[in-house]
């Protein structure tokens, strides 16, 4: 008689039942960068038994996500699956796992995710059983992550979001697979500027952005970085559209990125000066790009700010909304000689900041209540909340916007601390709940 390990869900867990996270990682960097994916396959059904496993990323708007095939000539073939209304929708905007049945299978679905950058979910089919049908009989049900073979399968995504982070660098394989759309060179040499992710989650802090370009490329980006006691973002905004756009805010945000990694000690007004400077000394005639860098000590949560000529932001605090309107400063590139003002802002925990470009407040998007979406969608993490609002955009500018619409969100949690509460590479206390 053979003994079969089960979990809760009655679902077989393999020869061993234990997934060998230091095998995946040595089979990762074996392998060539793109066949990170068939390695994962591969050790989920050694060390777990599962009939089958497949990795889908989402796109850069979380709007479908691709799912990875083997091998093809001539490049990958990825089927699309929509994330609104799906089970991989559910999990990636929650963070938990999700157990379905399928027929004669039961299918886990479990994020992968670092960081809170939800990069795609794994879908792993085991056999059922009995047991396992009964525990699921009534369709789908959110899994206990740490459960048994649920567990397991989230440990292994949880060290793959690390194996696609890391192998991304070397090959455009998952790179394929966030496009949805085509991108023109204008837009290629924006994304470029862009954070390589677009979330990240701390103890003291969780930041995400996301940019909803225009047709006409516009020139928008969002930075952010954070040291050991520092937090700095960025929100531009450089002026004209298309090729010409794109190549003032390649100057704008590395003039920020170089002062940034040259004197990060130095005083935000001075790293403002020094920027605006190298940006006049090498952009064109009338050209200029309208910005907000901030600056968070995260001890203390005192935060600094430059206006550049920017649209103004908006704090969240105990439910009221109220909009920063600072005098705004030149903006940078207008004159080579300004001094910037520095303004202060003490964060409290539970804070949530939103700053925006001028694609989200002008033409039909101003029809969009920012305050009130704010107000609104508190419960939402960062992530969704930057996301939700650029659909909003689009759905109001009828796909078509004259303008990038750009959004950044902070949420100051506190000021101590080295350590915040995760699993699997997401903050499940602050995760969304699921789409009603």
């Amino acid at each position: 008689m053979v003994w079969v390990a089960r979990d809760a869900y009655g679902v077989a867990m393999g020869a061993r039942g234990v997934f060998d996270a230091m095998a995946l990682l040595a089979a990762v960097e074996q392998a060539a960068p793109a066949e990170a994916v068939d390695v994962l396959a591969a050790r989920l059904r050694e060390d777990l038994g599962v009939l089958a496993a497949s990795f889908l990323i989402a796109d850069y708007a979380s709007n479908v996500l691709a799912r990875f095939s083997g091998p093809r000539v001539g490049g990958p073939v990825m089927q699309t699956v929509p994330v609104a209304g799906t089970v991989a929708g559910r999990v990636l905007r929650t963070q938990r796992p999700v157990v379905d049945r399928d027929r004669d299978r039961v299918v886990i679905v479990v994020p992968v995710t670092a960081r809170g950058e939800a990069i795609g979910v794994i879908e792993v089919a085991v056999a059922a059983t009995d047991a396992g049908a009964a525990a699921v009989a009534d369709g789908t049900v959110t899994a206990d992550s740490s459960d048994g073979l649920v567990a397991e399968i989230s440990r292994a995504a949880h060290q793959f979001a690390y194996a696609v982070v890391l192998n991304r660098r070397y090959t455009d394989l998952f790179e394929w697979g966030r496009r949805s759309v085509p991108f023109d060179l204008a837009a290629e040499i924006q994304r470029r500027l862009l954070p390589d992710s677009f979330t990240c989650e701390c103890a003291q802090a969780t930041v995400a952005g996301w940019l909803e370009p225009a047709a006409s490329i516009a020139g928008d980006t969002f930075d952010y970085a954070f040291g050991q006691t520092d937090l700095y973002l960025s929100l531009t905004d450089a002026m004209g559209h298309g090729l010409s756009a794109a190549v003032l805010a390649t100057l704008m945000v590395n003039s920020l990125r170089n002062v940034r990694r040259e004197h990060d000690r130095q005083h935000l007004a001075a790293m403002a000066d020094h920027a605006n400077a190298m940006m006049a000394a090498h952009s064109g005639p009338e050209q200029f790009v309208t910005g907000l860098p901030f600056h968070i000590d995260l001890p203390t949560g005192t935060l600094t700010a430059v206006n550049a000529g920017h649209v103004p932001f908006y704090l969240l605090r105990d439910g009221a909304v109220e909009q920063i309107s600072w005098p705004p400063d030149p903006a940078f590139g207008m004159f080579a000689a300004q001094t910037y003002t520095v303004r202060h802002l003490q964060l409290h925990p539970g804070d949530r900041l939103l700053l925006v470009t001028d694609g989200m407040t002008e033409r039909a998007a101003a029809q969009i209540d920012l305050p009130a979406q704010l107000a609104a969608n508190r419960q939402l993490h960062p992530r969704e909340f930057v996301q939700n609002l650029t659909r909003l955009v689009l759905a109001a500018c009828d796909g078509n916007i004259k303008d990038d619409a750009t959004v950044m969100c902070l949420d100051w949690h506190q000021g101590t601390g080295p350590v915040r509460r995760s699993g699997s590479g997401a903050d499940l206390d602050r995760a969304s709940a699921p789409d009603q």
